[in-house]
């Protein structure tokens, strides 16, 4: 069995059982696959979970490299696009992804299982920001401007726990929340709306 083979079969045993196995060897059981083989492809069975959220990741990504007009958008457009094609692709796996909703509960959610989407996510932020700063989208500030990837993940961390709690035919209210999110998001970060804030903090804090 390839990765991809073994991540499905891994799903299919979570949506048939509402669990996960309780050991390589229990899954490897089920699968008909030596267990030896199994560690051909993972460590673990934490590790087959990370690919299947890094997976996601990566095809949406590619899906928009392959997009011309993609290609010719703002940071922001690129953002909007991203969320809008992710949320897409994880309705190929919502039943599977529901079943495991007590892990994305605010403020602690199971980021081990999204540690390896985590890291890939925040370079394709990164870059975005770059690029956002090259266009005058961005504002650079020191101290502050290394955060901005931070902001990014807290903020697909949001898109992903709205989604899942979304109810509404064809989860248009999801489509609604990724607009004001990033519209929100790329105001603070690109006008004076954020240096305002912070010289009222500091105003306050001095006077105090």
């Amino acid at each position: 069995m390839d990765k991809q083979q073994l991540r499905d079969a891994y799903k299919l045993y979570w949506l048939e059982n509402g669990k996960p196995p309780v050991s390589v060897y229990a899954f490897c059981k089920i699968v008909n696959l030596p267990e030896a083989s199994f560690y051909d492809s993972y460590s673990s069975l934490d590790a087959l979970e990370k690919d299947i959220w890094l997976g996601i990741f990566q095809a949406t990504l590619e899906q928009l490299k392959a997009d011309e007009t993609y290609q010719n958008y703002s940071a922001q457009e690129k953002l909007l696009a991203f969320y809008f094609l992710w949320v897409q692709n994880l309705k190929a796996d919502r039943s599977y992804i529901l079943l495991q909703k007590e892990r994305f509960r605010f403020p602690v959610l199971h980021q081990g299982q999204l540690d390896t989407f985590r890291k890939a996510f925040m370079q394709y932020a990164e870059a975005l920001v770059k690029e956002g700063y090259q266009t005058n989208e961005i504002r650079e500030r020191k101290y502050i401007s290394d955060q901005y990837v931070h902001g990014f993940w807290v903020q697909a961390l949001f898109v992903l726990r709205y989604w899942i709690n979304d109810s509404s035919p064809q989860f248009e209210m999801t489509d609604a929340a990724i607009e004001k999110a990033v519209h929100l998001s790329f105001q603070l970060i690109s006008s004076n709306t954020f240096d305002s804030l912070l010289d009222f903090g500091k105003f306050m804090f001095t006077g105090k």
